[in-house]
């Protein structure tokens, strides 16, 4: 290992990346990660529940919960100081998120998507090696109005900090996890580390046409070696284009992005010296793991902590027994047609699909969402007995491969521990990341630093 890789997790949450990049380190048998320092700060929430239950799990890790608007560079000089060369976070993504329509995404401009900028003030101060950050897969496809134009302002800004930037949109279930979430991870690097100049020894000489990182998008970038896709091109989807014709030194470089980039990027690319490649993959697909599966491991659990036959006991909190709130989910998960009148007056019929009365315990889990537990369409609904129940909190944790009963206990300013509630741990794992996907991209970038230095 050449340096150990000290970190930076910003919009920590509870803690994701951290455990994904500490579970690297098992696999690995040494402590490429350490996390030196997160930040975690929700501006709606007077609360700060994931903030604490950060403190509570990591307690020797430095915990921030300071609006990162309002963290002075002067904590990001001291980081760098103390030898932070990496920074992960998955950033905030409502204003991408999949609950809005497209049309009504607000992009670079929302109230949370300027928070990349936060982002880009920490790199120019701290300038790391290298950066893992992850959003929804809309992002690629941000605004409506424009489509692709906030994801080119994100590759031009790095581009302009002497940064590359490799992506994948990865769905979890198909690479071996229990849950069917598609994010779009980005790999950062400075462009004077010794993998960049590898890429430059061995890319740099081919042509400069749509196909020279055919190989790097293939089987050499990090994604690749981790995430095999086949070697081919889905239905013939891929090019390269410059993201602007200014020079990325120059003011008008980003302006020219934002004002005027109108392109598609696919689920897989590359971005260096402000030319992107981008190939619509199509993934080497690995057994996931069913939900059947995390039901079964979370029942182990509990027996194990608490004694053989503790969990039909636990269950009792999460079956639904009250036949309105069953009639409620039989409708909710049922086909229908809702008239609807649009903002200027017109009135439409709104369609929506049936869904399965209850989730397959064959498959692995849908798409957690922050309202997991709630009366909702979107809330997992399981098959118990004679009648349904939710999913429980641990079941919750694990469909993101967290710990079980990561989430259950919080440390308060006074020292203190309390129990969080059900509907916040809920709440944390539909805005959580699957951390196994971490963890593979953890491992990799460990032997990127083994090979190339």
């Amino acid at each position: 290992m050449a340096e150990k890789l000290k970190g930076f997790s910003m919009f920590d949450g509870v803690g994701g990346f951290v455990v994904g990049l500490n579970d690297a380190n098992k696999a690995l048998g040494e402590e490429t990660f350490e996390t030196l320092y997160t930040n975690q700060f929700e501006p709606s929430r007077k609360v700060q529940d994931a903030f604490q239950v950060g403190v509570h799990n990591f307690p020797r890790i430095k915990h921030s919960n300071t609006d990162i608007m309002q963290v002075p560079d002067t904590e990001f000089d001291e980081m760098k100081k103390n030898g932070v060369n990496i920074i992960y976070g998955g950033f905030p993504c409502q204003d991408y998120s999949v609950s809005n329509s497209l049309a009504t995404a607000k992009g670079l401009v929302g109230k949370k998507g300027v928070l990349f900028w936060e982002i880009i003030r920490a790199v120019e101060t701290i300038n790391p090696k290298y950066l893992v950050l992850e959003n929804v897969d809309r992002l690629l496809k941000s605004p409506a109005s424009q489509r692709g134009r906030d994801f080119a302002v994100m590759l031009g800004s790095f581009n302009r900090l002497g940064y590359s930037v490799e992506w994948r949109v990865i769905n979890a279930a198909e690479y071996g996890e229990a849950q069917r979430r598609r994010r779009t991870f980005f790999f950062v690097y400075r462009n004077d580390t010794p993998f960049a100049k590898h890429i430059d020894t061995v890319y740099e000489t081919k042509k400069d046409n749509a196909s020279k990182y055919d190989d790097y998008i293939y089987t050499d970038g990090l994604f690749a070696r981790q995430f095999p896709v086949e070697h081919v091109m889905n239905k013939g989807r891929g090019y390269s284009r410059s993201l602007s014709e200014f020079n990325s030194t120059t003011d008008e470089y980003i302006k020219d992005i934002s004002d005027n980039f109108k392109d598609k990027f696919w689920n897989t690319g590359i971005m260096r010296n402000g030319v992107y490649y981008t190939i619509d993959t199509i993934p080497k697909y690995e057994t996931p793991v069913t939900l059947g599966e995390v039901v079964e491991k979370a029942r182990d659990y509990f027996d194990k902590e608490y004694g053989y036959g503790a969990y039909e006991e636990y269950l009792q909190n999460y079956i639904i027994k009250d036949q309105a709130i069953l009639d409620k989910f039989q409708y909710l998960r049922g086909p229908k047609k809702i008239k609807r009148t649009s903002a200027e007056g017109h009135e439409y019929l709104y369609s929506e699909g049936g869904m399965s009365p209850s989730d397959s315990l064959q498959l692995p889990g849908r798409t957690m969402l922050t309202s997991e537990g709630s009366v909702n369409r979107s809330t997992h609904l399981l098959e118990y007995k004679d009648t349904y129940r939710l999913i429980t909190p641990i079941e919750a944790e694990l469909l993101q491969d967290f710990p079980p009963e990561w989430t259950k206990y919080k440390t308060l300013e006074d020292g203190s521990t309390q129990e969080v509630s059900d509907r916040m741990r809920y709440f944390f794992m539909g805005n959580a990341l699957v951390t196994g996907i971490i963890k593979r991209i953890g491992i990799e970038i460990s032997k990127i630093e083994d090979e190339f230095n």
